[in-house]
């Protein structure tokens, strides 16, 4: 049975909002205890924050994935002309096998490789001359090394790209990240067979170098089932929020309308947001799959998501009339909205009263009532696993039997993940140093 888009959408909505209400139902003695304790108004702004805005926010996704069913989009035997867009900075460690990754796909038209070297320090525009070098010549690819002076930014160097670009199709790719087998040419394939006012899509980015300590373990779930789930829900609502840089495609008339990648840390979801302000749609496709080289440490861990959060508060900055325009992907606005909200929350408030839980038996802020997110929780893991791994099969990928990454990452991601968003928020409020990487 066909239910158009809208349909999806007020039937996920009704589906979450009626969570919320039996949630508040069972959450009203909770609510009046800690009045009792605090105040009304503190009270609310716990529960809230604990409790019914993220227990919305996983009843809206398991509703999405549960009536998602998007159409397959299969490689034609001629594609158009692309031209692939690599910023690097100090990358001589794997520009090298992200350009031997990108040389043999298997792509049925021509593509245009520039690779900015963005003021490196070390041997990046050594490497990608001896790279460039040995891949030889008579294929459909070009490639070109546009050497920048001095380090302007990401954007800086995508925004000198651009102009040099020959082809109406733009895609971009980290210095950093592999491109699976027809990644170029299913991510192309996506955006000419989709809606006519499709501006940009975005791929699916994985994690690389899972295997090296918990830390790159952790990370290959978040990518697996997090980040990619939820660009999936969004696409379902023609809103994709985040066109990462990692590997996007993108229209050239809707970049130039755009006005290329702004000067922010988070110069992709600053332009995806733009593309959304114009009216365009942006979407996700499924089957482009890339590996990224994922943080090690948790300091770089810490410093990228700091800054992924502070590129979220740039965004609502430079695009505040977002919340203004009606379309299907404002509930997911407004969630983000709140995220500096949640994170604080959950941070202040949450883990506090886990610890007076476990070690004192002082259950007023941390009690019964927050068992409710539990079922919640562990059915939209298991629904976004096997759909991914549906997805992985479908395409010759395995899963890899990492169950304690997945325990650990359902348990404590969060909390590794606030303190840096936190401090990313107030980085953007306070107009801190900006700089680009995570290294």
């Amino acid at each position: 049975m066909y239910v158009p888009v809208r349909g999806k959408l007020a039937l996920a909505m009704a589906f979450a909002i009626s969570w919320v209400a039996f949630s508040l139902y069972v959450a009203l003695p909770w609510i009046n205890d800690l009045a009792e304790l605090f105040s009304l108004p503190v009270a609310w702004f716990i529960v809230a924050g604990i409790a019914l805005i993220p227990g919305w926010a996983n009843a809206f996704l398991v509703a999405g994935l549960l009536i998602d069913h998007r159409p397959r989009y299969f490689i034609h035997e001629k594609l158009p002309p692309v031209t692939l867009l690599i910023a690097a900075y100090n990358e001589e460690g794997c520009i090298g096998d992200t350009l031997r990754s990108v040389a043999v796909q298997d792509y049925p038209g021509d593509v245009e490789v520039l690779v900015v070297d963005d003021g490196s320090t070390d041997r990046t525009r050594e490497v990608v001359a001896e790279t460039i070098g040995t891949l030889g010549a008579g294929k459909n690819f070009s490639f070109r090394l546009i050497p920048v002076f001095p380090n302007g930014g990401k954007a800086n160097a995508l925004n000198v790209a651009l102009a040099q670009a020959s082809h109406d199709l733009i895609a971009s790719v980290d210095a950093d990240t592999h491109l699976f087998k027809d990644a170029l040419a299913r991510i192309v394939t996506n955006i000419i067979d989709g809606p006519a006012h499709t501006a940009a899509v975005a791929g699916t980015v994985l994690a690389r170098n899972s295997r090296n300590n918990m830390i790159t373990k952790l990370q290959e779930w978040d990518y697996f089932l997090g980040i990619s789930v939820v660009k999936r829900i969004q696409s379902l609502y023609q809103g994709t929020l985040v066109s990462q840089g990692a590997f996007s495609v993108y229209r050239r008339e809707a970049l130039e309308k755009a006005g290329g990648w702004a000067d922010t840390v988070g110069e992709d979801i600053v332009l995806t947001w733009a593309f959304h302000e114009l009216g365009y749609r942006v979407g996700y496709a499924e089957n482009a799959f890339v590996f990224t080289n994922v943080p090690e440490t948790y300091g770089q861990f810490f410093r990228q998501r700091k800054r992924w959060a502070r590129g979220l508060m740039e965004a609502f900055r430079f695009h505040p009339r977002i919340f203004t325009r009606p379309r299907m992907i404002t509930p997911f606005i407004y969630l983000n909205a709140l995220f500096p909200y949640l994170d604080l929350v959950f941070l202040c408030v949450f883990l506090p009263g886990v610890f007076a839980a476990v070690f004192f038996q002082y259950y007023a802020i941390v009690g019964v009532m927050t068992l409710l997110l539990l079922p919640l929780m562990l059915l939209i893991n298991v629904l976004m696993f096997f759909n991914q791994r549906r997805i992985f099969r479908r395409y010759g990928l395995k899963v890899r039997k990492n169950f304690l990454g997945l325990i650990l990452y359902m348990l404590t991601y969060q909390v590794i993940m606030s303190p840096a968003s936190i401090l990313g928020y107030f980085s953007e409020f306070f107009h801190f140093k900006k700089s680009w990487g995570t290294k």
